[in-house]
């Protein structure tokens, strides 16, 4: 039979025709165009050329429908058809129905008390739900409808069939929804899911209203909770993205993006609404984005430069916490150190990193610091500069020395042989990289990162530490490893950890990435490039429809990840947000000539 041939009885016991869209010139309808070649209908299935297609309906409900339960059939992923068919029922017929049913279901009690019999909790139940009905159906408060609900299957094999049938299958019977294959009626079922409004299956069940809107379609995952901060609305149906990272097992977020697409702007406005609720943000910011907004908000920017007056001392020692050893302290700041001479140098040896080991070691004893020392007492940490006069001096140091004297004397030196000058003491710190040379950015992100991680562990408060193109610190072993180590272990110390890039796949080759990504509870997809959109979606899992949408979005819209859940979610800030986050140069130069306009009529 003809795909045509349906289609025209279709038209006919619709009482229209189809007629209207042939062409003038050659008499080609739309329904040829549209319809494959022939169709092989079988007792069980529909062959539709490369497809294959099975027809269920819906058979039985259970007693009560939760709210909710078919929203994971309609975000299934996978290919289906729907059709949902309701026919009110008139209420004056139920009700005589009822009355009957009522009298038989109240004859069989009495029937079964007058025997002696044991009383039976099924009849006893049918008939205080009759009775509710009815009065319900009374008071107009409900009405009835015969429900039709039924379900289109594709696959391109009998396998890929079977295998779609098990899945949607079990998702029904989990919730005591029982399917039915329908037998020699799969014609019958083609035409029913055509979009022409025709219940030609006409297998139907009672439900009254309460539970047929458990079943309304229109239904998509939120992310709505009692406390938070607005990340956004929800693309699918407008609802708002209210969020806390702190109530989530960890504390960390990523989010990727291509240039342009919004992500910095997206990161402000978390920390700007975060700042209203007493969360201490720390920034590390290679391009000097944040600047307008720590002042905007009474924070403190750090200029981080060659001849920069801030400078961070990499010898400083952090203050152990009330559970740890000033031992234990050293012995964890020595090895960061290695980590740091391994950036600085290009790479150390197995026998280097002893030498270096053992001088630091040395260098800090110069000091009188030893794990004996007491953290009370009043010492002053050695220089950089005093570590390459030990190291000069020690067998199989020269060579070391002479590598890392670039960094004590002359232009280098500024920023990292000298004593820490940084108050760290601000709600909104903002440590800006954008004048340090590109070769020392990884060593000046992994000395800013020791040194806030100094910080952290001395004094817990609720802190958010954003990291912005943090495809810098992938660039190194050392620095990823750092970086892999906060999110770890953030959590212990009330840590966030918010980490950023539009260089995904630098993010992604090196082998500290995915844990990154794994080890953060929030994860913000925004507008991507075809070139790397296929190895997202195999990271993230995303659906076929996640990723076009991904490719399509527009600035500021992707997919927000909390935990299990995920949603399409579009970026919005009042004008006021939008005036101190904006990173559109335009607007910057507009706000920027609007203050000197308003400072000379002043």
């Amino acid at each position: 039979m003809g795909f045509t041939d349906i289609f025209k009885k279709q038209s006919t016991q619709k009482g229209s025709s189809l007629d209207n869209t042939e062409k003038e010139d050659g008499g080609l309808m739309l329904k040829d165009i549209i319809a494959p070649s022939a169709l092989k209908i079988t007792s069980r299935e529909i062959n539709l050329g490369t497809k294959i297609m099975r027809t269920y309906f819906v058979i039985s409900y259970p007693r009560f429908l939760n709210e909710g339960w078919f929203a994971p059939i309609i975000n299934l992923d996978g290919v289906y058809d729907i059709s949902l068919f309701i026919h009110p029922v008139e209420t004056e017929r139920v009700l005589r129905q009822f009355q009957k049913k009522v009298a038989e279901v109240q004859s069989q009690i009495n029937e079964r008390e007058e025997k002696g019999q044991v009383r039976s909790p099924e009849l006893e139940t049918a008939y205080h739900d009759l009775e509710d009905l009815r009065d319900r159906l009374m008071q107009a408060t409900e009405r009835l409808f015969n429900v039709g609900l039924y379900v289109s299957i594709y696959g391109n094999n009998e396998a890929d069939l079977n295998r779609a049938e098990s899945e949607i299958k079990s998702i029904f019977e989990s919730r005591l929804v029982y399917l039915k294959p329908a037998l020699f009626q799969q014609e019958e079922g083609l035409r029913s899911i055509f979009p022409t409004c025709t219940d030609l299956l006409e297998v139907h069940s009672k439900l009254n209203s309460e539970p047929l809107s458990s079943i309304f379609p229109f239904v998509s995952f939120d992310l709505t909770s009692d406390k938070g901060i607005l990340f956004g609305v929800n693309r699918h149906n407008s609802s708002l993205v209210i969020f806390d990272r702190f109530s989530l097992p960890n504390y960390n977020s990523v989010i990727f993006a291509t240039s342009g697409a919004g992500k910095s702007y997206a990161a402000k406005l978390e920390i700007l609404r975060s700042l209203m609720f007493d969360t201490n943000i720390i920034v590390i910011d290679p391009e000097k984005e944040y600047e307008y907004m720590a002042k905007a908000v009474g924070g403190r920017f750090f200029d981080i430069s060659l001849t920069s007056e801030h400078t961070i001392n990499p010898f400083e020692l952090p203050r152990p916490a009330e559970d740890e050893s000033f031992a234990g302290v050293l012995r964890s700041h020595s090895i960061h150190l290695t980590g740091l001479f391994r950036i600085m140098l290009g790479g150390l040896t197995s026998e280097e990193d002893a030498v270096i080991d053992k001088a630091i070691s040395e260098t800090y004893a110069l000091r009188d610091i030893t794990p004996d020392t007491d953290p009370e007492a009043d010492f002053q940490e050695p220089l950089l500069s005093d570590f390459e006069m030990v190291l000069g001096g020690m067998e199989g140091g020269d060579q070391l020395a002479q590598r890392l004297s670039k960094y004590t004397q002359g232009t280098w030196s500024g920023f990292i042989n000298e004593p820490s000058n940084i108050n760290l003491d601000y709600k909104f710190i903002v440590f800006s990289l954008r004048d340090m040379e590109d070769e020392l950015k990884s060593v000046a992100m992994y000395i800013i990162m020791n040194h806030i991680w100094s910080m952290v562990r001395k004094d817990i408060r609720k802190r958010l530490l954003v990291v912005d193109e943090a495809w810098w610190m992938m660039k190194s072993e050392d620095t990823a490893a750092f970086l892999l180590n906060l999110a770890k272990r953030g959590r212990k110390y009330y840590l966030g950890l918010s980490t950023i890039t539009q260089d995904v796949g630098d993010f992604l080759n090196s082998p500290y990435g995915v844990p990154i990504i794994t080890n953060s509870s929030i994860q913000l997809l925004l507008k991507q490039s075809a070139t790397t959109i296929d190895r997202l979606q195999k990271t993230f899992n995303l659906t076929d429809e996640e990723k076009y949408l991904l490719i399509e979005s527009q600035v500021g819209e992707g997919v927000f990840f909390a935990g299990i859940k995920h949603v399409a979610v579009r970026i919005i800030a009042s004008y006021t947000e939008d005036q101190i986050i904006t990173s559109d140069p335009s607007q910057i130069l507009a706000i920027k000539q609007e203050k000197a306009r308003m400072e000379e009529e002043n």
